[in-house]
């Protein structure tokens, strides 16, 4: 297994004094994900959790929603040119009956906001792919527990205290309670590893839940948790005006620059409890 932090040795300078000393970084490397034994994408990634992570980008992809259209996940022996096993190539075996996604260049399920559609094509594709519907989710949140989800992100991330460079996705109870927390050097990878990891325990769709988010809220980020039935995305920084168009055609709950009890509700804020005064 890869490692999930590095030592490097830095010049550090404090106060016009200089040393040398070892510094830990976070540990960045390439995973191919495979389906069926063909080649599908590679991802930067931070070593761990590789079979959530790959399951993760599948349920984004809309090529399986449910853990019974997984028939296994395995790391590739001989994926090296002396017969090695790297372990940064992971192959999914489909279920008999899952149709395997279109694997050349010109992928013909949906993709992200980064990869050149334009914003009405990619809210289509979202609309059209999803298998569960987050605008009927009955979820109410409290003002008062998502003003203490960014410090509860922030405590349980065990890596970010040695290396400082890691985003992190946490899930959420509607009280509060931290469900899964996933680390990595990619929010979509952080995503991607705590949706991954509710599809092999069987818990999508991820009714009444919050996804909470270490960076911005992307379209890309949108999109997962409305493919994985998450009816809340809050994040510490700013969206995207694609991610607030996704989140309003979708019936998602998006919360921004979420900090302490600051806040800026984008869309859905029927869910918050109380309800905002206008």
């Amino acid at each position: 297994m890869g490692r999930v932090t590095v030592r490097r040795r830095v010049l550090r300078v404090r106060e016009g004094v200089s040393s040398y000393r070892p510094d830990t970084l976070a540990a960045e490397e390439p995973m191919e994900i495979r389906v069926g034994g063909r080649p599908l994408t590679v991802t930067m990634r931070t070593p761990g959790d590789d079979f959530d992570l790959a399951a993760g980008f599948l349920v984004s992809e809309g090529v399986v929603h449910t853990a019974a259209d997984v028939a296994g996940i395995r790391y590739c022996a001989g994926a090296t040119a002396d017969g090695g096993n790297t372990y940064n190539v992971v192959d999914i075996g489909l279920a008999p009956g899952v149709a395997a996604p279109d694997a050349s260049l010109e992928r013909n399920f949906y993709t992200t906001s980064s990869c050149g559609l334009c914003g009405k094509a990619s809210l289509d594709a979202v609309r059209t792919t999803a298998a569960w519907s987050v605008a009927e989710d009955p979820l109410r949140v409290g003002t008062d527990v998502l003003a203490m989800l960014p410090d509860r992100l922030r405590a349980a991330q065990r890596v970010f205290d040695t290396t400082g460079g890691l985003h992190a996705a946490g899930l959420f109870t509607a009280e509060g309670e931290l469900l899964c927390l996933r680390e990595d050097v990619g929010r979509h990878n952080a995503v991607d590893k705590v949706v991954g990891h509710a599809l092999r325990e069987g818990l999508l769709p991820l009714r009444g839940s919050v996804l909470m988010v270490s960076g911005r809220a992307s379209f890309e980020l949108v999109q997962k948790a409305v493919m994985a039935g998450i009816p809340l995305l809050a994040a510490v920084s700013a969206p995207s005006s694609l991610a607030v168009d996704l989140a309003a055609e979708s019936g998602l709950t998006l919360v921004g620059f979420l900090r302490g009890t600051s806040m800026n509700v984008y869309t859905g804020d029927e869910r918050l409890d109380p309800l905002p005064v206008a």
